[in-house]
């Protein structure tokens, strides 16, 4: 899947998108998804560890972005730095006490944790709102010279995209260093890698917690896109999501989990409109793909030009 052809599409997504039966929060919710699918396939596709705890992270910044511009200072640019900054710490924390489990060990103790803060965020209703959640509304950016306006849905897409690319880039130079390099080994045979006098436990910590950082991106640009954040956000089953997006494009590809997630949130759109039924049919997808694909649809493509 060539770079360049993503690009392309995103950064002209809002002049066709709503000619194929879409609208521009829906191409900025693609972008905002598909980001935290990468940050989960970061650590699940190229570490080989199976988590189930990322929508913690993704939650945990969405509400730090909303309570400051709500309750403390209406800005955006710092509520998006605060959120970042708790979803990241969140995820700090959580990934050194994991650190030293594997397998179906590793997986389920991700669920026990994103459970302890979605049911926080559940029963703490002074604060967050409980389960009607947390409504706020983003901030206009003022640079002196000028303002940008957030309230234009084309003008958040933009900024949501100029982000994404720099996690993007991010997220290439680190899988390209030494340091991705290490997690493929401790993916591939983390026995060998821990011959290889490699860190295992310190290096596991650390992949956590950049991919906690990026899923926290992703979360508080989800707030401000929706202007509201619920404990749905933090539940495992959000987690889930991000795994089942990354399957279906491609775990062990760069851009899998952002064709999986536009695939995922263009047909959640589209069923739930119709069915309520609608997950019904992404579980099909995902079941033939673990079937017949099991390297996703990017891997797929791939093959058949190769």
């Amino acid at each position: 899947m060539s770079g360049a052809v993503v690009w392309f599409i995103l950064i002209t997504m809002p002049l066709w998108i709503s000619h194929v039966g879409g609208y521009t929060d829906l191409g900025t919710r693609v972008l905002v998804i598909g980001l935290a699918a990468m940050a989960t396939n970061l650590l699940v596709g190229h570490s080989g560890v199976m988590a189930f705890g990322h929508a913690a992270y993704f939650g945990l910044s969405a509400y730090g972005t909303g309570l400051l511009i709500k309750l403390l200072v209406p800005s955006t640019p710092l509520g998006f730095v605060v959120g970042v900054l708790v979803g990241t710490a969140g995820g700090a924390i959580v990934g050194y006490l994991l650190a030293k489990l594997r397998g179906i060990y590793f997986a389920l103790a991700t669920i026990a944790f994103g459970q302890v803060f979605y049911f926080i965020a559940f029963r703490w209703n002074s604060v967050t709102g409980g389960d009607n959640g947390l409504t706020f509304q983003r901030q206009p950016i003022h640079l002196g010279f000028t303002t940008i306006d957030l309230t234009s849905s084309q003008t958040f897409y933009y900024l949501a995209l100029v982000v994404f690319a720099v996690c993007a880039f991010a997220m290439a130079v680190i899988l390209k260093s030494p340091f991705g390099h290490t997690l493929l080994a401790m993916r591939e045979n983390e026995r060998r890698a821990r011959f290889l006098s490699i860190p295992v436990n310190r290096h596991l910590w650390i992949a956590y917690t950049i991919s906690c950082l990026f899923v926290a991106v992703a979360g508080s640009l989800y707030g401000m896109l929706n202007n509201f954040v619920s404990p749905h956000n933090l539940h495992w089953t959000q987690s889930g999501d991000f795994v089942l997006m990354a399957v279906i494009g491609g775990m062990r590809s760069f851009w899998g989990p952002l064709l999986g997630a536009a695939i995922f949130v263009v047909l959640q759109d589209y069923l739930s409109s119709i069915t309520g039924n609608w997950m019904f049919f992404i579980g099909m997808i995902f079941v033939l793909v673990v079937l017949f694909i099991p390297r996703g649809i990017v891997g797929l493509m791939q093959r058949k030009t190769s």
